[in-house]
């Protein structure tokens, strides 16, 4: 079967429109057919002219034979065997000489003479004719015969060698002359002129249309790399800034574009991957995916975990399509794809504030409804832990009973605290004086554990907070760290600026860490590892960070300790005193 045509073969015949070529052939073909007829028509008509003026001479040079003879008084033998020699020329048919009425007086051919000639000419008008006139007669051989003819007057009067022949007073006076030439080797030459001229007009037309077309083609091309110039710089400025990791590879494999994004998620210089296969240093997951495209008719949409190969994992969304000719033939693939990270993060983080909004939802109500019954079982208890005073085991069981009902109320203050909406009352300052003043309320406890405190607090931009709050975090964070370490252990606090936008806080300690999948579960509500933790203090810690638009992340290992990273939002002023907006993270 034969093959369908390439584009890049198809590709000269798409710049110019077929309209235009037939629009130039309609113009050029009456232009150069003009012409020709015109060349043809001049070539005719120099030819009649040089026939009748080699008809004119011949006459001419009879005329001063005759004048001649008639001078030596020749007889009409003598003219008759001169006109016989003259005619034996090459090119001439025959001399004719008649009367004014057509009676043949002397003719090349002897046999002739007598006969009549010229009866469809006014001869008795011709004689009087001095301009030579021509036509063109049939003759027996085929070929046409250049007649060319007037009145014959050898000498200024009569002429009396033949008009004494018919000496008929009814006959005008006066001769006519006749020279026949022979038009053969004429009309060849001019069927040769023709056909030559035909030719050079067709040789004109073909290259007047290359020449149109040639000048269309350069005038598309120009355009068409123009904008395949244009095309390109646009989409090479897209490929290298679009936001999505892009890959191209031709049918065996190799890699012919390959863009920064794709490189930084890949993990692999541009320069290492262009022309080479991609099978080379693509994740598997993604040369499954790549398999799959080569003989997919649909794009194919996939979210995978890739392994790179500087040893990270994460989530890509890829979308792998075929590039095709029209006919179906595979020019090549192209694989999109982007970092889900950050989008897996987030979905996680609305699930999760989801979950905990109906978990504060339901512990809203529960505590309303068990604060009023723990209110009478402590009433109850007060009444007989007084009563019963004098009975030690009875006083000790209620004074268990009074302590119980106010864990489970704190509890339950710590459980509407979590439900309630966090509201701030900020304002600008320094953030090292709410460590400060948080450290010293841990002092006491800090020095019975012989625990050492090592702090980096310099001068930092404001950062606009609610101090009872951030109070809340930072006593909260002392405390846990405080219980994770024995005693002689170090409590490490540093404050830095972290580019133009963020101050970073970090508590460390030298406690006994936390595992890894205890670690993923710190922040959810009422998970705790401490015997008696609510497991609430972290869950609000978050809740607060998140109120003030920064971020608390804990980095852990059992037997490496804890560190705690907080992040929160600088105030910045404009020179007039205005506050900058509020910075997104």
């Amino acid at each position: 079967m034969e093959k369908a045509p390439s584009l890049k073969q198809r590709w000269s015949w798409t710049i110019i429109s077929p309209w235009l070529i037939i629009g130039a052939a309609l113009v050029l073909v009456p232009l150069f057919v003009f012409m020709t007829m015109q060349s043809l028509n001049r070539q005719k008509t120099e030819t009649n002219r040089l026939l009748l003026e080699k008809g004119d001479a011949l006459i001419r040079s009879f005329e001063a034979g005759a004048r001649t003879g008639a001078g030596l008084r020749w007889d009409a033998f003598r003219l008759q065997k001169l006109l016989i020699e003259t005619a034996q020329q090459p090119g001439i048919d025959y001399f004719i000489i008649t009367d004014a009425t057509g009676v043949i007086l002397a003719d090349s051919d002897p046999y002739r003479i007598g006969d009549f000639y010229g009866a469809n000419l006014d001869l008795a008008r011709l004689v009087a004719v001095k301009t030579a006139q021509w036509r063109q007669v049939a003759n027996e051989e085929g070929a046409d015969t250049f007649e060319v003819y007037r009145g014959f007057t050898p000498t200024p009067g009569p002429f009396p060698i033949w008009q004494e022949r018919h000496a008929d007073p009814r006959t005008p006076p006066g001769l006519v002359i006749f020279v026949g030439l022979d038009m053969g080797p004429v009309l060849a030459a001019r069927k040769a002129d023709e056909q030559h001229t035909i030719w050079m007009g067709v040789v004109l037309i073909m290259v007047g249309l290359s020449g149109v077309i040639s000048l269309l083609l350069a005038q598309g091309y120009k355009a068409t790399r123009r904008s395949l110039f244009q095309v390109r710089a646009f989409s090479a400025h897209l490929m290298e800034n679009m936001p999505m990791g892009l890959i191209a590879i031709d049918p065996q494999g190799v890699i012919m574009a390959y863009n920064k994004t794709a490189a930084v998620i890949l993990a692999v210089p541009e320069a290492e991957a262009r022309q080479r296969p991609a099978a080379a240093f693509l994740p598997p997951a993604c040369r499954e995916i790549i398999a799959s495209a080569t003989t997919a008719r649909e794009p194919i949409v996939r979210e995978v975990t890739c392994r790179f190969r500087d040893g990270r994992t994460a989530p890509l969304e890829i979308i792998a399509s075929r590039l095709q000719e029209p006919e179906g033939e595979l020019m090549g693939l192209v694989i999109l794809f982007r970092d889900i990270s950050d989008l897996r993060t987030l979905q996680e983080e609305i699930a999760r504030t989801k979950h905990l909004a109906a978990l504060g939802s339901l512990a809203a109500g529960v505590a309303h409804e068990i604060r009023n019954p723990l209110s009478s079982i402590k009433g109850f208890a007060t009444y007989f832990r007084e009563r019963y005073s004098d009975v030690p085991d009875d006083r000790e069981t209620a004074e268990i009973m009074i302590g119980e009902v106010e864990r489970l109320n704190r509890v339950i203050g710590q459980l509407l605290e979590f439900a309630r909406p966090t509201t701030l009352q900020s304002t600008p300052d320094q953030i090292a004086a709410v460590i400060e003043a948080c450290l010293k309320i841990v002092t006491g406890d800090l020095a019975t554990k012989g625990i050492t405190v090592e702090k980096e607090l310099p001068p930092l931009p404001d950062v606009s907070y609610d101090r009872d709050r951030m109070k809340q975090v930072f006593l909260n964070l002392f405390l846990n760290a405080l219980a994770a370490m024995e005693p002689g252990g170090v409590l490490t606090v540093t404050a830095r600026e972290e580019g133009e936008r963020w101050i970073r806080i970090e508590i460390a300690d030298t406690g006994a860490g936390i595992a890894a999948a205890d670690l993923e579960r710190i922040f959810d509500p009422y998970f705790t590892t401490k015997p008696a933790g609510t497991g609430l203090g972290l869950a609000i810690v978050q809740k607060i960070m998140a109120a003030h638009h920064g971020e608390i992340k804990l980095e852990s290992a059992p037997g490496k300790g804890t560190r705690a990273i907080i992040r929160l939002p600088i105030k910045r002023s404009a020179p007039d005193g205005v506050p900058l907006p509020k910075e997104k993270k």
